[in-house]
This record gives C-alpha cells, structure tokens and sequence, in this order.
C-alpha cells in the first residue's frame, strides 16, 4: 500500500513516463482506497507524509507530500461544472517556495462540435513547457492526442478494433505504434463475470513488455501478470503474478506473488476507525505480515446534517 500511494503522488504531479497515452484523470475517494463522506485523510509512510483533502462530492481538492517540515509538495485541483479546469503544483524546499519547479495546468473544454480538451502547462515563472489536446468522438471515446512542446508537435492516433467481443485500442505516435490495449471478458466456473485487460508497450513497433490485469464482477484487481521480452524465444514470457484476495466489503487482505519458480505470500490486516460502520468504514492501521510492515491513516469526515421529517 505504501508503494500505492509513491506511485500514485507520482501520478499527481505529472511525472508519469507515458504521457502521450493518458487521459486526464479526476481522482476520487475509490482512488485512495476511502469510502464514505471524507473530508481529509493523513497517511503516514516511510518517506513522509502523504494529505488528501477531498471535497463533498468526494473529488480531491488537494494533496500534500511531506517528505520534512520544511521540504513539501503541495497539489491543489480546481473543478468548475464537474470538470477539472486547473491544477497547480507548487514546490517548497527549505520553507521557501520555488518557482522554478512548480509548474500550472489548465484546462480548457470544449464540446462542440465534438469534445476536445485543451491542457496547458506553465512553469510559475510564466515559461511554457507544453499543450495537450484531447481529442474525443461523438461516443465519448480518445481518438487523438496533439502534443506541443519546444521541440515540435507530436501527434497520437487512437484507434478501436472489435472483434468476437474483443476491443482493443491502439495508441500510435507519429506512425509508429506505441502501446495498445485489449479488453475481453469471460465467465467463470461460478458464472460470474470478469474483465481482461492486457495492456503491450512497444519500442519501434516491436512489444517489450506486456500486463494483463483480471477484474471480478465487483471490478476488483484479482490478478495481475508481468511479461518481459525473451531474446531467445522472441516472444513475450511471463516474468511475475501477482493474486489479490479482498473481504466481503472488499478491503485486500491478502497476495500471493510468483516469480518464476519463487512464491511469496502477504497478509493485511487492519484496524478500522469508529467515524463510519459497515461498507463505509476506513482503515486506519495496515500491518503487513510476514515482514510486519504497517502504516497509518487518520481520518477525518463531513458532518451530515441530519434531514428534518414534516409530519402533517
């Protein structure tokens, strides 16, 4: 969990390596592993702190990395009409703001005749570093992403292909295809549903690496396998597997790792605050065993007022 939210503060602040392929996210309770009417959640981790403040409809307004009381990053996202229009990410280093690596995000929607999404992205230093657009089809689906930068204008190809139920979606910059897709789905042996995505990178319209992910009927991650590129068999070869298993109310609880011919098991367990009951109750301690890792959380909720009842 702790590596969770490293990658997920990565995500936030704009450092994913793929940008050409991602959509613009709103992040959400779901996201941080919450539920309920959170206001605020502190997550404690071995290289700091982590904050996330969430507004009512349960979307994150701010994050806050601490990585010491004088060097922290600070996040805040500004939504207008249920859509993101600006995020900010501002950089502190010896209690002292720094321009020079904090940078803007604006976003600018238009849906007509079909959406598209403009992001622009200053340095606070009034330097542009780059735009994105978001090209989208009258089902709502990505079809381009045009990308501006100093050095020149890219532009990525989205493309969707169906067949016996199958669709997989392809991402080519430039004419070359970068990553691609595929979603199906099949029926178990209790006649539930689940959901494959697998999920191929390419380098000069060759794959390199691959990740299936299988979804239960609840859309929970149950399993997730690794491929790499062998040399020798010229071919994609699982490398690593990881098994998710969840409680009713769908908390993890436990994985099961295979490496070759290595297995691993983990365990979590938790304890959980008095703020909320049943479906909606939070974490607030996870030990992780057999090495007896843990973290904490503390969290803080909305006031629901109470609906007044009329009787006539």
């Amino acid at each position: 969990m702790l590596k969770k939210y490293a990658l997920l503060i990565l995500f936030l602040l704009g450092m994913q390596p793929d940008l050409f392929s991602q959509e613009i996210k709103i992040f959400k309770l779901a996201d941080f592993d919450l539920r309920g009417n959170v206001k605020s959640c502190l997550v404690r981790t071995d290289y700091g702190k982590e904050e996330f403040d969430f507004d009512k409809e349960g979307r994150l307004t701010k994050s806050v990395t601490r990585y010491s009381d004088q060097d922290y990053d600070i996040t805040r996202y500004r939504y207008e009409n249920e859509e993101l229009i600006e995020k900010r990410v501002e950089n502190y280093r010896d209690n002292v703001f720094d321009k020079s690596i904090s940078i803007a995000n604006f976003y600018t929607i238009d849906s007509l005749p079909k959406r598209k999404i403009t992001e622009e992205i200053i340095s606070y230093t009034k330097e542009f570093l780059e735009r994105n657009e978001y090209h989208y089809d009258t089902d709502g689906n990505l079809v381009k992403i045009v990308h501006t930068d100093n050095d020149g204008v890219d532009e990525t190809a989205v493309t969707y292909e169906t067949i016996n139920e199958e669709t997989t979606q392809t991402f080519t910059l430039n004419g070359v295809v970068q990553k691609s897709v595929r979603t199906s789905s099949r029926t178990t042996e209790n006649d539930s549903i689940e959901r494959l995505v697998l999920t191929k990178k390419f380098v000069d319209g060759a794959p390199y690496t691959a990740t299936e992910e299988i979804y239960n009927a609840e859309q929970r991650l149950v399993s997730q396998t690794e491929f790499k590129y062998d040399e020798k068999a010229k071919q994609l070869i699982a490398s690593k597997t990881i098994g998710y298993d969840y409680d009713a109310l769908g908390t993890l609880v436990g994985t099961a790792t295979r490496i070759g011919n290595t297995s691993s098991s983990k365990t979590y367990i938790y304890q959980f605050d008095n703020g909320q009951e049943g479906e909606n109750a939070n974490w607030i301690k996870q030990i992780i065993t057999p090495e007896n890792a843990y973290s904490t959380r503390r969290v803080k909720y909305y006031q629901i007022t109470p609906t007044s009842v009329v009787v006539e």
